[in-house]
């Protein structure tokens, strides 16, 4: 694996042709341009990874770019064919050096021939659009994997954002909800829009040994209900899980609510559970590497968020053979069935999130089959080798399209 510097970026290749490529044949190696904020352990970085790692070496040469080379993800990499390069404006994309960057990053983009530059997230988007038009890259396929709760999308910035997204070739969703709402709030052209479900890596989550004792000593006769999600806001609804644990717990006292992630608000919950006297049914994990591990050892998976695009966090709980509550926001009803792999709660509501929870406690047989259900929906509909095998259709579309 090659690590490409920012500095030393555009001296690479000082040798390669000058020109562009004309559309690739199914024959030819297609050279491929990934663009993704940080290797941080994240959902959209995560299927980043993955697919770069996991696009056949003959057929794809893929190098991946970073605003900063730098995350647990860098090890998923090592032994790959996958080359790596930073690209980081350090005063913001639309600052002068931000400008200097696009350039840079166009010219080594040019210089090396690229036949698709794919942006994974908004940062990428902002860096990657320009400078792919500018080396005038056959394919440019930008993306949007949020629905756009984050403060930085104000009326302003959507407007923006749509116009530079317009000059992709395709833009990528993970979800029909994000789709639709591009399409009706933000006047996005139906006919741009690529939808492509996230994939899971099955493998992580076959013949895993539970292990109870080892990683919960002394709670082998509680009921664990898990929850995986980041802490940096309350936008994955922990705080109304916490609530509605004061009811679960005041019937299943034995039930021990896990945490698993971290983040900015990470005190402030864990301050919350003990005001409410849980302090003893809460356990804050922090951020794991052994997710799967943790997930076997649970009873019942939770993802009571406010928003969500495509969550990965609900593909490992079914994948895992948890059975699942989430709420009925965005990408969480295109994976959950309500009532045959999984049930979904009003979003906001910890009344109704509760009830959802104790239905389950109070039925285990049908906690049961919906956990089969939904082991086999994600076994069916949502392995890396679907995902792969759907890019890889988009990719030579638009490439051909191109031509």
């Amino acid at each position: 694996m090659q690590t490409l510097s920012s500095s030393s970026v555009l001296g690479h290749a000082e040798d390669a042709r000058e020109g562009h490529p004309s559309a690739a044949d199914s024959a030819e190696v297609r050279r491929v341009f990934f663009l993704v904020d940080s290797l941080h352990v994240g959902g959209t970085e995560t299927q980043a990874v993955e697919l770069a790692r996991r696009l056949d070496p003959a057929r794809y040469q893929v190098t991946l770019g970073c605003l900063r080379v730098r995350g647990p993800l860098l090890a998923r990499l090592e032994g790959s064919a996958v080359s790596l390069m930073e690209c980081y404006p350090s005063g913001g994309v639309d600052s002068p050096s931000g400008i200097y960057q696009i350039l840079r990053l166009a010219r080594f983009l040019r210089r090396n021939r690229f036949h698709i530059v794919h942006t994974h997230d908004l940062w990428s988007n902002l860096l990657g659009i320009p400078s792919g038009r500018l080396a005038r890259v056959p394919v440019v396929i930008s993306s949007r994997r949020d629905l756009a709760h984050l403060s930085w999308y104000t009326p302003r910035r959507r407007k923006i954002l749509r116009h530079l997204q317009s000059l992709s070739s395709a833009v990528l969703v993970n979800s029909g909800q994000i789709r639709e709402q591009l399409v009706r709030e933000d006047g996005f052209s139906p006919q741009l829009i690529r939808v492509v479900h996230n994939g899971i890596d099955l493998e992580r989550f076959r013949n895993v040994v539970r292990d109870r004792e080892g990683l919960f000593p002394g709670l082998e006769n509680c009921t664990l209900v898990v929850n995986v999600a980041n802490m940096h806001s309350d936008i994955k609804g922990q705080p109304t899980l916490i609530k509605a644990a004061r009811e679960v717990c005041s019937k299943f006292p034995q039930v021990k609510f896990v945490l698993i992630g971290d983040g900015a608000r990470r005190a402030e919950f864990e301050s919350m559970a003990s005001e409410l006297g849980l302090k003893q049914n809460f356990l804050f994990l922090g951020q794991r590497q052994d997710v799967p591990e943790l997930l076997a050892c649970c009873d019942m998976a939770v993802l009571p968020s406010k928003a969500e695009g495509f969550p990965n966090a609900l593909l490992e709980y079914m994948a895992a053979g948890l059975p699942t509550v989430a709420t009925d926001v965005g990408g969480n009803r295109e994976i959950i069935q309500h009532g045959v792999n999984g049930l979904l709660a009003p979003t906001d509501s910890h009344e109704a999130l509760a009830k959802s929870i104790l239905y389950l406690l109070e039925n285990p047989a049908a906690a049961s089959e919906l956990a089969h259900a939904g082991r086999e929906r994600v076994r069916r509909e949502f392995s890396f080798e679907r995902l792969i095998a759907e890019v890889d259709v988009m990719y030579t579309q638009l490439l051909h399209a191109r031509h």
